[in-house]
């Protein structure tokens, strides 16, 4: 039912996307994979135990990267969504809540999923923040990701600081600009890997605990900053058409991604024996083969239909109707909504 004679709840084709944040998107999930098995499977329980390789390029360098392109997603949804009703915030919540159950159905195989506090985070965060816009919203969701940094509590504390920040990007149009911020992105990531390595340093130092914990999550967040910033810079050479084409489904599916993750490595993972193991090649052998197969799966479904299976049914739930699932032809590489 309409929210009012005047608007439509009817949404738009998956036509027009970003085709940059979709390969980042599937990026992100290519690193997040290699640490939930590890994790999920209880194979470690402080850092410390992580092989070097996965510790030092791989933890806590991922989920940043995919807060933040939530959020650009959540905040694209919105200003959509505004085009079409006078209350686009009804959908949003539809959204958050439809996001809340199926991360709480992963959290039942995967405890410490990201999807119930993505939802959580929405409804506490960014619903408030959407009344505000452009320089107050930015300043806003800097000072969150500050504070998640200073507040010392792990890598979800940068979750409300990199959820509003990508809302507050989405609502500055600067997905859409991507092509024109080749200087912008040398800057990013050149100050990311000056602040990385100098953190890194300081980690190196005998300092008190709680002063080595919240360096960590500036290290964190620097590098995932640096690989933000090199991997969209990577994508406008030779290789990046390559990379684009094997990551940007994989990113076009990534809720439907990120749940089957876990539904496939958890009765494999524990059927090879990973569980409270340190077999490391067996599990990132296992994250390399789900990754192959998801980037398969992921290319052969999109060549057929419009939406992943996850995404079309939170779209339905998102404008309470049944809506078609869409076709291959329907697409296509337009730059646009996400």
């Amino acid at each position: 039912m309409p929210d009012s004679p005047t608007t439509t709840q009817t949404p738009v084709t998956p036509k027009n996307r970003i085709s940059a944040l979709d390969a980042l998107r599937g990026f992100a999930l290519c690193g997040i994979i290699f640490i939930n098995i590890p994790q999920t499977m209880g194979m470690f329980t402080y850092a410390g135990q992580l092989p070097d390789p996965l510790r030092i390029f791989f933890l806590g360098r991922f989920y940043p990267i995919f807060y933040l392109l939530f959020g650009v997603g959540f905040g694209i949804f919105l200003r959509s969504a505004a085009k079409r009703s006078t209350r686009p915030r009804v959908f949003l919540l539809r959204r958050f809540a439809a996001l809340a159950v199926l991360g709480g159905v992963l959290h039942l195989l995967q405890p410490g999923e990201v999807l119930l506090p993505f939802a959580i985070t929405g409804l506490v965060v960014l619903l408030p923040l959407s009344y505000l816009r452009g320089r107050a919203l930015f300043t806003v969701a800097v000072s969150l990701t500050v504070a998640g940094v200073l507040a010392g509590v792990g890598g979800l504390g940068l979750l409300p600081g990199l959820f509003a920040l990508g809302f507050a990007l989405a609502d500055m149009r600067v997905p859409e600009s991507l092509d024109g911020r080749r200087r912008h992105l040398l800057i990013l990531g050149a100050a990311a890997l000056v602040t990385g390595l100098v953190t890194y340093w300081l980690i190196m130092l005998p300092l008190p605990d709680p002063a080595q914990i919240r360096l960590g999550m500036m290290l964190s967040l620097a590098m995932a900053c640096c690989y933000l910033a090199l991997f969209l810079l990577l994508l406008r050479t030779r290789a990046g058409h390559a990379l684009s084409w094997v990551l940007a489904p994989m990113g076009r599916m990534a809720l439907t991604n990120y749940f089957s993750a876990a539904v496939l490595f958890v009765p494999i993972g524990t059927a090879l024996g990973l569980r409270g193991s340190a077999a490391w090649s067996t599990a990132v052998a296992l994250g390399v083969a789900i990754l192959v197969v998801q980037a398969v799966v992921s290319s052969l479904w999109l060549r057929r239909f419009g939406y992943g299976p996850l995404e079309w049914a939170w779209r339905c739930v998102t404008y309470w109707r049944m809506l078609p699932i869409g076709g291959a032809a329907n697409a296509g590489g337009a730059r646009g909504a996400t």
